[in-house]
C-alpha cells in the first residue's frame, strides 16, 4: 500500500530543469552588447570552452582548441573567460530569481537549475477546477508530439507545469537578459534529459508514456545523468553499453559487481525512475579553484601555482563571511590514457590562529597556507623523483559562521572590519564538472564538497610516535578527514593549538 501511495505521489510531481543557452557567451554579450550577433567564443587557456550559436553555425564547437576554432571560423571573436567572477555572479542571480517563484530551487553548476513546482501546480489545478474551466494549453513542445489527455490529471498537471516553465524563462529574459531551455517532467532525471530536445531558447514537456522512448534514445550509458565515468567503464567491462543493455542485465549479477545500493540506483535510472528530491542549494559548502596546464614538474612551480590560486579564493571566502576550517589540495598526474579523471587529494585542518586571520589581511594568510599545502603535496608526490602534473586545485571547506560578536564579549571590541587587501584577480580556468559549459580544466567549483577520494584516518593506522612535549592527537574528537602525518609535521605550537581547540 505504501509503495502505491509513494508511486502516485512521485507521478504527481512536476519538476522543471532550466538550462541557460551558451551561458558564458551570453554573459559576455550582456557585458559588451557590440558582440551580439557576431561569432563569439569564450577562451580558457588554449581551449574554446563555449561559443554562441553564431559561431556554432560556422563549425565551432565547445572544447575545441583555439587553433582549430580559428581555422573553422577566421572571424571568431575570442573573449578571455578565465576569471569566473561575472559568470558566478550572474548564475546566482538566476537562482535567486527562480527562488522568488518557489523555494525549492537546486543549482547544478553555473548554468542549470532544478525547480520543484509541484505545489504551485497543485494550487493552479485547484483554481482551474473551481472555475469550471476545462481548457488548458501547453507551452512549448511536447516530446514525441504525444497527444495530451485532458481527462488524465497527470497530463493536466504537467501541462500547467509547462506554463510555469515558460513564466520562468520569460522572467529570466526580461530581468537578466538571458535565454534558456527548459524541460518539464515528473522527476529530475527526465526533466534534465528532455530539456535539451529543442535548442536554443525553447522548452519541452515529457508525458509519462513517452519516458521510455526518451531514455532508450540515449546512445551511451554515460549519457544517463547519475552514471559517471568510472561506473560507465565498469559497466562496459560487463558488456553494458546502452540503456537497453542495463535494463536487461541480471540484477543479481549487477549487485555483486557494483554493490546493492549502486546497482539498484542505476537500474532504476535506466527505467527513468528518480525519486531524489530537489534540494535547495543554500550557501556554498566549499570554495575551490584549480589550474590545469600541460606540465608542472618542480616543487617551485607547484608553490607558484598555489600562490596564484589563493588570492581570489581568499577574496571569495571573505565575501562569504564564514570561516573555513579545512583545506584540501588536489593534484592530477599526467596520464596518456586517463586524461581527466586521474586525481588525488589530501586535506587537513586549518590551524585556529590562521582561521582568525581569514577576512582580514589576506597577504598574512597566504604564506602559512602555502606551507601547509606544500606539506600536503609532499604526502602525494615524492619530490626527489621526477613527476608530471597537469592540474593543481585548492579547496576550503568545513565552513562555519563567525562566533557571534555581541557587545560585552571581548570579540566585539577586538573585531576588525577592514576589507582584505592584496587579493588580486588572478584566476585560472576552472569549472564544475556538472556544468553544461565545460572548461579547459573540466572542473571547478564553489558549492559542493568534492567527490575526489581523500585518504581517511583509521584507528589502526595511528602511530604511537610522539614529538617531545606534543601529545597524540585525540582523534575521537576530530573530523574524519585529517591527515595525521601532515598534523605531525606542523610546528609544535600549531599542533598544541589544534589539540586545545578540539578538547
Amino acid at each position: 500500500h505504501s509503495k502505491s501511495v509513494s508511486a502516485r505521489r512521485a507521478a504527481c510531481r512536476a519538476i522543471v530543469h532550466v538550462d541557460l543557452d551558451c551561458f558564458y557567451a551570453q554573459v559576455e554579450t550582456i557585458r559588451n552588447p557590440e558582440l551580439r550577433d557576431k561569432p563569439l567564443g569564450v577562451q580558457q587557456k588554449y581551449i574554446v570552452v563555449t561559443c554562441n550559436y553564431e559561431a556554432r553555425k560556422r563549425g565551432v564547437k565547445k572544447m575545441m582548441s583555439v587553433k582549430d576554432a580559428k581555422e573553422k571560423c577566421p572571424q571568431l571573436i575570442l573573449v578571455n573567460g578565465e576569471d569566473l567572477t561575472p559568470y558566478r555572479e550572474m548564475s546566482y542571480k538566476v537562482t535567486e530569481l527562480l527562488g522568488e517563484f518557489c523555494p525549492l530551487v537546486e543549482r547544478l553548476g553555473f548554468d542549470e537549475n532544478f525547480v520543484d513546482i509541484t505545489e504551485i501546480v497543485e494550487k493552479r489545478l485547484n483554481q482551474l477546477q473551481q472555475s469550471g474551466c476545462s481548457r488548458v494549453c501547453v507551452s512549448g513542445h511536447v516530446y514525441n508530439n504525444q497527444a495530451i489527455n485532458l481527462h488524465d490529471t497527470t497530463h493536466v498537471r504537467l501541462v500547467i507545469g509547462s506554463q510555469i516553465a515558460e513564466e520562468f524563462r520569460e522572467a529570466i529574459h526580461a530581468r537578466l537578459g538571458l535565454t534558456g531551455c527548459a524541460g518539464v517532467a515528473s522527476n529530475k532525471l527526465l526533466s534534465k534529459l528532455v530539456s535539451g530536445t529543442f535548442k536554443p531558447n525553447q522548452q519541452t514537456l515529457l508525458l509519462p508514456e513517452s519516458s521510455q522512448d526518451l531514455i532508450r534514445s540515449l546512445d551511451h550509458i554515460q549519457k544517463v545523468p547519475g552514471i559517471g565515468y568510472k561506473t560507465a567503464k565498469r559497466l562496459e567491462t560487463l558488456g553494458v553499453r546502452n540503456v537497453c543493455d542495463l535494463q536487461a542485465f541480471p540484477s543479481a549479477v549487477l549487485e555483486k559487481e557494483l554493490g546493492i545500493s549502486i546497482a539498484q540506483r542505476i537500474q532504476k535510472l535506466s527505467y527513468g525512475e528518480d525519486d531524489s528530491p530537489v534540494m535547495p542549494s543554500g550557501p556554498p559548502q566549499s570554495f575551490s579553484d584549480e589550474d590545469s596546464f600541460k606540465k608542472c614538474s618542480s616543487e617551485v612551480e607547484v608553490k607558484e601555482k598555489i600562490e596564484e590560486l589563493l588570492p581570489n579564493l581568499l577574496d571569495r571566502v571573505y565575501k562569504d563571511g564564514r570561516q573555513p576550517h579545512t583545506v584540501r589540495l588536489t593534484i592530477r598526474r599526467f596520464s596518456s590514457t586517463n586524461k581527466w579523471f586521474n586525481r588525488e587529494s589530501r586535506q587537513c585542518p586549518i590551524p585556529p590562529h590562521l582561521i582568525q586571520k581569514f577576512g582580514k589581511e589576506s597577504s598574512n594568510v597566504i604564506s602559512p597556507l602555502v606551507d601547509i599545502l606544500i606539506k600536503l603535496f609532499r604526502k602525494m608526490i615524492d619530490v626527489d623523483l621526477p613527476f608530471h602534473l597537469t592540474l593543481l586545485g585548492v579547496c576550503f571547506s568545513n565552513l562555519k559562521d563567525l562566533p557571534s560578536s555581541t557587545k560585552g564579549s571581548i570579540g566585539f571590541y577586538l573585531k576588525q572590519m577592514s576589507p582584505p587587501s592584496g587579493s588580486g584577480k588572478r584566476v585560472r580556468e576552472v569549472e564544475d564538472v556538472s556544468q553544461g559549459e565545460g572548461s579547459a580544466s573540466r572542473t571547478q567549483n564553489c558549492n559542493r564538497t568534492g567527490t575526489t577520494k581523500t585518504r581517511k584516518l583509521s584507528e589502526e593506522k595511528k602511530s604511537n610516535v610522539k614529538k617531545a612535549g606534543v601529545p597524540n592527537f585525540p582523534f575521537h574528537l576530530s573530523p574524519g578527514d585529517i591527515d595525521q602525518e601532515v598534523f605531525r609535521e606542523l610546528p609544535e605550537d600549531i599542533q598544541k593549538e589544534i589539540i586545545s581547540e578540539k578538547t
